[in-house]
């Protein structure tokens, strides 16, 4: 070994080829000097040169044989690691330095240019008129390299000798789908700044150009023929170059910019990504974070320590204010009421708070930009429908969520700023769903591009990011090549006109399918019908819902009492979510009237039974007048909000005399209901319902649905085939549990069916009269005794089943009508003869125009008494009426 005294020290940066190597000194305030030293006596194969395209008729030129493995022997065994070496002369001309280098130091250290040409690797210079002792050991240690036939010397040339090298890719984006996001071995050639490095692919030997994805280093800049370092450009370059230069690393590529190449440099200890943004020494850039497939949350959670700390690129951060959110408000969990614009949600908080979110870091679709004069005067730009996409957009979220609970986390509040109001900006979960990143990845809404120092974005925004490449790649949404979905909806709201011309249409439909746009008030809507493609204004029927303030020419009036409650109620049930409706007229101003149901139940019904709403008198000629009156009675009781000051009133509407005595309807009874209630079908309107039956299975024998396409519900209209295998009008009173058979009824005969019996009814058959009517008799009432009472039903059962009668009805009992049911001679009472055979009991009633009537029933019953009929066969079961005995009254 040389003499200690000669010799200096430094760190191997990199190997230029089997006799060449740059040694760097010790940083001071910077990066260290470095110098180039050639190996003396030997020279190495020539490496492979690319054609410089900045120098005319420069040409590629390849491998000597061994030269890559020469180069590679003096890589592994020195890069990055410290070595000793002499300087034994200098070139006049180009200033290289030629010397020897040591691996270690003392009397085992290693000499390296022995260690290659032992290897033979290199070959020894044999010129001069006296060799030198060390150029003498080298021609000894090189015959035996030749002996041993080793590298250069082998007998017959390896195959990779020489490298089959790649200089330029042709299509970058290919090569990068090739290699599907896996790990590739590479060793780094090149560091041309911080985050920009040159790389052979192994073992293809590709060579390529990679810059750090998701990130920005400093870099030195050429302006006006000058290089013009920006702060810390160089530091960066040392940073990535003392730990990546001639290294074995792997590349992911992930994705292609011009002709060089995006991805992650993975050292042994990580992503080298992460460690420069740790040191300050990069950030984060959203252009290409949006192909980042290695943990975008780690490179932004490097920058943000980074801006903590302060370090270099850092050194005069300020954090933005405005984005600090109190952490108790930060997050909270509702259900969502309503979708807004695409972009932003309606939240009802589990406290009943409303708060309004909009989603963080993306932009619904916008309306393209059309020359004034190429639009029609008079057309009003609805977004929802015009905006391509827009409605698409709407719908995709709606179905998602709308009365579904969400999680949403506060990133951001958005100043006031113009015309603009502040926005409390989050992202918004549904379970493990973002639904920005969901509604990005359809193509739905685009990523907003915020500027690389605005922290007022998505805490998934790199996510964000990923998604809309996606979606641009599939070409999805907005980013489609294909024409824009057009949406021509009929606006008939107020138009009188038209609304007449649909109003036969939506009746023939029966129920039809839309979805509540809008809510006025508690009982006026407007709807869509996705169907019809149309849009109309929708009031309730059959009930009167509390007023909202209204504007006047008197100025603004007053909401009256629970308006604004019945408002929120039917928003909250209502809003965006798909209905059903039966329309049924249609007003002056041009506003539909109809029945509408929310997952099955008529919302007039459940605002009467919540005490919003009154019942309507134009309800009694409908199907739903029981259910509105059951529901408004219990409203009554409990006094319920619009009822909280109603003082009850006596329940019976009692007919006239004079009325009683000319208003008998001839009927048919057709099917007993419950005690002495009975169903009866009137003759002087049967004909023309029979009329009506006939086109029915006219229709379903020319358009029979496939049996078992239908399933009954408790409460459906719907057409049964039962008596001699026609087919019915009726209603499905109950189903079994397993479901195979339905108590069904027509208005008048009742049966057990089979699920396949039973089919849709079709379109304009739901509003049609009953085919039969319910009625119970008057002034008289069942025993207690359970065998008194079946022997009361079984005579009523004898008396009237499948005969003719007149009916008079006497009074009405929340909806019931009670009557008198007399032979068609009008001679027989059949209430009065149950009486007076002792199967019922008479129910005294204290209204003077009925006390005629009462007289004459107590007669019949004493005449029963005193003759021990029946019930009063074993004496007056009445006798034991006082309190004393317990009675209870019948």
């Amino acid at each position: 070994m040389a003499n200690q005294t000669s010799l200096k020290s430094g760190v191997v940066k990199s190997v230029l080829s089997g006799d060449a190597v740059i040694i760097r000194g010790v940083p001071k305030g910077g990066p260290p000097p470095e110098k180039q030293l050639c190996l003396s006596n030997v020279t190495a194969p020539k490496l492979a040169r690319r054609a410089n395209p900045n120098v005319k008729d420069s040409q590629e030129t390849k491998d000597e044989p061994y030269a890559w493995q020469a180069r590679e022997f003096l890589r592994k065994k020195l890069i990055g690691k410290e070595v000793y070496f002499t300087i034994e002369y200098t070139a006049p001309g180009s200033g290289r330095a030629y010397g020897c280098i040591y691996l270690g130091k003392g009397g085992n250290a290693e000499n390296v240019t022995e260690s290659c040409v032992a290897e033979g690797l290199v070959e020894v210079r044999r010129g001069g008129i006296k060799p030198s002792d060390d150029q003498t050991r080298l021609i000894d240690i090189e015959d035996a390299a030749k002996a041993a036939g080793k590298g250069l010397w082998a007998k017959e040339q390896s195959p990779d000798a020489v490298r089959d090298i790649t200089w330029v890719i042709d299509n970058p984006l290919h090569f990068v789908d090739s290699h599907h996001q896996n790990p590739i071995k590479a060793i780094i050639e090149h560091v041309r700044d911080g985050c920009t490095v040159r790389a052979f692919l192994l073992p293809s030997f590709h060579y390529v150009t990679v810059m750090l994805s998701g990130i920005k280093a400093p870099m030195i800049k050429r302006i006006e023929d000058k290089d013009v370092p920006e702060p810390y450009s160089e530091e960066a370059k040392y940073f990535t170059e003392s730990r990546l230069l001639q290294r074995e690393v792997s590349i992911i590529l992930e994705g292609t910019s011009n002709q060089n190449f995006l991805g992650a440099v993975l050292h042994p200890n990580g992503n080298i990504a992460e460690f420069l943004l740790k040191e300050g020494l990069a950030r984060c850039v959203d252009w290409s974070m949006r192909v980042v497939t290695q943990g975008t949350e780690k490179l932004r959670a490097s920058e943000k320590e980074a801006k903590e700390k302060h370090l270099r690129l850092w050194k005069d951060y300020v954090p933005n204010i405005a984005t600090v959110v109190p952490i108790e408000e930060k997050n909270l969990t509702g259900k969502v009421v309503e979708v807004i614009n695409a972009d932003a949600l309606l939240i009802k908080t589990n406290d009943s708070k409303y708060k309004k979110i909009t989603l963080s870091s993306i932009r619904p679709p916008r309306m393209a930009d059309v020359k004034e004069e190429d639009q029609p005067k008079d057309r009003r730009v609805r977004p929802l429908y015009d905006i391509p996409y827009m409605f698409e957009a709407r719908e995709f979220l709606r179905k998602k969520l709308i009365g579904k609970k969400v999680s949403v986390s506060i990133d951001y509040i958005k100043e006031a700023n113009d015309s603009y109001p502040e926005k409390t900006c989050g992202t918004v979960m549904i379970g493990n769903i973002n639904i920005a990143e969901a509604l990005v990845s359809k193509g739905f809404s685009t990523v907003l591009r915020h500027r690389q120092d605005d922290d007022q974005r998505s805490a998934h925004f790199d996510s964000l990011l990923i998604a809309e490449s996606r979606a641009i790649k599939n070409s999805k949404g907005v980013h489609s090549k294909k024409d824009n979905p057009i949406h021509r909806v009929a606006d008939v709201s107020g138009d009188a006109a038209k609304s007449r011309q649909f109003l036969p249409f939506l009746q023939r439909a029966g129920r039809s399918t839309g979805i509540v746009e809008f809510v006025a008030s508690g009982s006026r809507i407007r709807l869509y019908l996705p169907k019809e493609t149309c849009l109309i204004t929708f009031l309730l029927a059959g009930i009167t819902c509390p007023r909202r303030a209204r504007t006047g020419p008197g100025g603004p009036g007053e909401s009256e009492l629970y308006a604004e409650e019945a408002l929120q109620y039917t928003k909250e049930l209502c809003l965006q979510r798909e209905v059903e409706v039966e329309v049924e007229n249609v007003d002056k101003a041009g506003n539909f009237i109809g029945w509408l149901f929310v997952e099955g139940q008529n919302h007039s019904v459940k605002l009467v039974e919540n005490g919003l709403s009154k019942v309507h008198f134009t309800a009694e000629r409908s199907n739903y007048y029981a259910q509105l009156q059951v529901a408004e009675e219990a409203a009554k009781k409990t006094k319920l909000k619009v009822w909280e000051n109603f003082v009850e009133q006596p329940k019976v509407t009692v007919v006239e005399e004079t009325e009683r005595k000319t208003n008998y309807k001839p009927i048919i009874v057709t099917e007993l209901g419950k005690e002495l209630s009975f169903y009866a079908q009137h003759t002087d309107t049967g004909p023309q319902l029979e009329k009506l039956m006939e086109q029915l299975r006219a229709e379903l024998i020319n358009d029979l649905p496939l049996p078992g396409s239908y399933t009954p519900k408790q409460g459906d209209l719907c057409a049964a085939k039962y008596i001699d295998g026609e087919w019915y009008r009726g209603k499905v009173e109950s189903v079994s549990k397993d479901k195979s058979s339905i108590l069904f009824i027509d208005y008048g005969n009742r049966d057990k069916l089979a699920n396949a019996d039973l089919v849709a009814l079709p379109p304009g058959y739901h509003t049609l009269p009953p085919q039969a009517h319910s009625y119970t008799l008057a002034l008289v009432m069942l025993p207690k005794d359970e065998e008194a009472r079946l022997e009361a039903v079984e005579g009523l059962k004898s008396r009237i089943l499948d005969q003719q009668f007149k009916v008079n009805v006497e009074y009405r009992i929340t909806g019931t009508e009670y009557v008198t049911l007399m032979t068609p001679d009008l001679r027989t009472d059949i209430g009065k003869e149950l009486v007076s055979e002792g199967l019922v009991i008479v129910e005294p009633r204290r209204e003077k125009r009925l006390q005629k009537l009462v007289e004459e029933y107590i007669k019949a019953q004493d005449a029963a008494k005193k003759s021990h009929l029946n019930l009063w066969r074993y004496g007056d079961i009445t006798e034991d009426d006082a309190k004393e005995f317990g009675y209870q009254g019948y």
